[in-house]
């Protein structure tokens, strides 16, 4: 019998503490364990490489608005218009993704005020089906367009999505005209738009409502474009540059404004409605 076999009895007093599952945060970028309170106080962004990881509407609002804000309610829409099923139905993914966000829609809206100027602000949810664009997606983004237009406030959207949502058809196409016909009635009554891109934007949202802000801003490194690198790259038969579709190469290409730091988004968004909104009204 070893030492340690003897010992252990008497060590049995040391009981093993429960280490709670959450404590820590692995960077998707670098790898880097992060502690979850000093990342989530450093607004979900890695203290190490800079990356800015993927938030949901509750987070984006608290990190946006000066408190208190208002949650608006989004409109409902039908769930399920083609009976779509693949492997599984469109109404238990449906199901499945909001009990796994906590959100009826992959876009949600709030209205409050930033650095002290009134806004409706909408964010996509890339949580919710890859933040997809159906029906629902484009009810809620007219519905804050009709709200920021009925308040005389400005309208921010944070855009974040995989594209158009198959199970919806051309019925998810076509919330692409609706939601351009919406920007237009903003423009109409000079209310500002402005569009902040986040990781990834792609797809039908970024051929319609995530590219005719008039102010276009990214968060670093965010991934923004319509079709994927590698069908580009078949079937142009080249290789595409170091950095293509990320937010600094499209600053550069001038596709955007500007690429702003999570932590300076607040401000910025706050100075720039500030401005818009006054010349807007004078014009």
């Amino acid at each position: 019998m070893s030492w340690l076999t003897r010992l252990r009895p008497k060590l049995s007093f040391l009981q093993k503490r429960d280490t709670p599952d959450n404590l820590w945060h692995k960077c998707k970028s670098c790898g880097q364990m992060i502690f979850r309170k000093e990342f989530v106080e450093n607004l979900s962004v890695c203290p190490r490489c800079e990356h800015h990881e993927r938030i949901g509407p509750t987070e984006r609002f608290d990190q946006v608005f000066d408190s208190p804000y208002e949650r608006l309610a989004v409109p409902s829409a039908p769930e399920d218009p083609l009976k779509f099923r693949d492997q599984k139905r469109y109404t238990d993914r449906i199901k499945a993704a909001r009990a796994a966000t906590g959100e009826p829609e992959a876009f949600a809206l709030a209205k409050g005020s930033i650095a002290g100027t009134e806004a409706v602000v909408g964010v996509q949810n890339f949580a919710f089906m890859g933040g997809s664009m159906g029906v629902g997606v484009g009810e809620a983004f007219v519905a804050g367009a009709l709200a920021a237009l009925a308040a005389r406030t400005p309208y921010i959207v944070f855009t974040a999505a995989g594209g158009a949502r198959m199970q919806e058809g051309i019925l998810s196409l076509m919330q692409m005209p609706r939601s351009t016909v919406a920007i237009a009635e903003l423009n109409e009554a000079g209310l500002p738009y402005i569009v902040v891109l986040t990781d990834p934007t792609t797809g039908g949202v970024t051929a319609s409502y995530a590219m005719l802000g008039d102010v276009q801003i990214a968060e670093p490194n965010a991934l923004i474009g319509f079709a994927g690198q590698r069908v580009i790259e078949n079937t142009i038969r080249e290789k595409l540059p170091e950095g293509f579709q990320r937010a600094e190469y499209l600053l550069e290409h001038g596709m955007i404004d500007m690429v702003t730091h999570r932590r300076d988004l607040r401000d910025t968004l706050g100075r720039l409605i500030g401005m818009l909104a006054g010349a807007k009204a004078a014009a």
